[in-house]
């Protein structure tokens, strides 16, 4: 299978080369040039599989030019040597009725994020032996929170690798920012910039399109690319964690195979939602996919309206990884519901210019057939965390908060019977101040490890160990820079 760009430029590559690169020549993102078609008889195969195989078996449809024995490696060496805290590494958890929580941050830095960010590097250095490229390859990335600690964690002394993670200075949780200033490693590096998630991811897409830089790094041996949702590596294990969840479900009887079922998910850059959209294309049973939002609700106004407009107020809320204006992967959809790229160019080039852009209504109607959209503000957040835990003593954080309200509001107001999976994407232990307040707790004069003591006296589940030690973490990291000048940080990481 071979994978081409969103906006039609240069020739089709493999899937090693599309990873390799990240970004496509022409700006454009890697989408594979047909989905694979899944059967009944696969969803059978997936039941009595652990995670680990479930993984090997949708990943080898899309890899096609990796061996078994090099998918094999990946997937083994992402998801076991005890790196997750539970053997189901993603399990589906039901809470209430016919609420299930898909649960994707027990991996070692507690937000879902992991469960890309441990197979992308692994991903990224069999793509290298295989293509035989010599050069270094430089993982530049943004992050609004969990993707900079979960790439850190996963490239840390990956060999042939630098990174180098960019974050806004006043946009991340403490704990979010304490997991990345303390982050180990002879090949990583971290910058805080002064501006929010969008200046910081725009100021990586400027890098990637500057021809006379990227010429300038090949001369001296390194070769960009990107561990965000642009890259297909990222996005596609991702794909996975629905087929297992649906299997889960019919594993638990709550329903029969063919069955339909529903998938909320938290939403930012559109990469996680995303995969589930493939996962529907691919064959498995999905309903609907609902998209939700926090105060920045730029997705909720397009998937009702069919205008993306980011030419509003940015808001930082209490869900700090959806504070999001440009949803990057939103290309790949466009590409797939018009299979036009010159009309997708078009699009990201109004986007770019004017900050907006209106789908005509055909595409606009054929997004709506499978998507739909909510939001929530921080209020009503922290209300939804204090009613999960009344009512079924768990407690959520505040995306998956987010995630859970708007599925309940979806539920409302369509009378469906259909099962709805959640999909949980952080620890609550990332966002204890938050969560603790919502369960009203004083939180007055308390640092975060005296936070996280106390939310471990009303969690069910420990402290995840990564978070525990950061006590005790010496910062290790402490540069800041101005939006325009990240290409320099870049240049000083790399002494050139």
């Amino acid at each position: 299978m071979d994978y081409i760009s969103t906006r039609g430029g240069g020739n089709a590559v493999s899937a090693a080369r599309a990873i390799i690169k990240g970004l496509a020549t022409d700006g454009g993102l890697f989408v594979p040039q047909t989905i694979p078609s899944i059967d009944k008889d696969f969803i059978q195969s997936l039941l009595n599989l652990s995670y680990q195989e479930r993984a090997k078996k949708v990943l080898s449809l899309y890899l096609t030019d990796f061996t078994n024995q090099e998918i094999n490696d990946c997937v083994e060496n992402a998801y076991g040597n005890n790196k997750f805290d539970t053997d189901k590494v993603v399990p589906t958890v039901q809470v209430e009725d016919n609420n299930y929580l898909l649960e994707l941050w027990h991996g070692p830095t507690s937000a879902f994020k992991d469960m890309a960010l441990q197979l992308l590097p692994q991903f990224i250095s069999t793509s290298l032996k295989k293509l035989g490229d010599k050069n270094e390859l430089v993982i530049l990335v943004a992050t609004s929170g969990d993707t900079g600690k979960a790439a850190l964690d996963g490239f840390k002394d990956v060999p042939q690798t630098k990174i180098i993670v960019f974050y806004p200075q006043e946009g991340v949780s403490k704990i979010q920012r304490l997991q990345m200033l303390t982050q180990e490693g002879n090949n990583v590096a971290v910058v805080a910039v002064q501006g929010n998630f969008d200046d910081a991811q725009s100021g990586v897409k400027q890098i990637f399109n500057d021809t006379s830089y990227n010429e300038l790094l090949a001369q001296k041996g390194f070769q960009l690319s990107s561990a965000n949702s642009i890259n297909w590596g990222r996005l596609l294990p991702q794909i996975v964690y629905y087929f297992s969840s649906y299997a889960d479900l019919i594993n638990m009887s709550k329903i029969k195979l063919g069955d339909k079922v529903n998938f909320t998910v938290p939403t930012g850059n559109f990469g996680d939602i995303l995969a589930g959209f493939y996962a529907k294309c691919m064959g498995l049973p999905v309903n609907r996919l609902i998209c939700a939002s926090n105060a920045n609700n730029v997705l909720t106004d397009f998937l009702t309206t069919g205008t993306y407009d980011k030419n509003r107020e940015f808001f930082k809320t209490i869900s700090p990884s959806m504070d999001i204006l440009i949803s990057s992967n939103l290309e790949r959809l466009l590409y797939h519901m018009t299979k036009d790229t010159e009309k997708v160019k078009q699009w990201m080039q109004q986007l770019q210019q004017d900050g907006k852009y209106t789908v005509d209504d055909a595409t606009l109607k054929a997004i709506q057939e499978t998507f739909c959209a909510g939001y929530l503000n921080d209020t009503d957040t922290m209300d939804c965390i204090k009613s999960v835990y009344a009512k079924d003593k768990y407690v959520a954080d505040t995306h998956t908060a987010v995630a859970w309200q708007v599925a309940q509001d979806y539920t409302a107001k369509t009378n469906e019977t259909i099962p709805m999976v959640i999909l949980s994407t952080a620890s609550p232990y990332k966002f204890n101040d938050s969560v603790l307040t919502a369960l009203g707790e004083n939180i007055a004069d308390k640092d975060e490890f005296a936070l996280l003591d106390k939310l471990a006296q009303i969690n069910k589940d420990p402290i995840p160990q990564g978070l525990a030690k950061l006590k005790t973490a010496p910062i290790l990291h402490n540069k800041v820079c101005e939006k325009q000048h990240m290409i320099n940080s870049v240049s000083e990481f790399l002494n050139i």
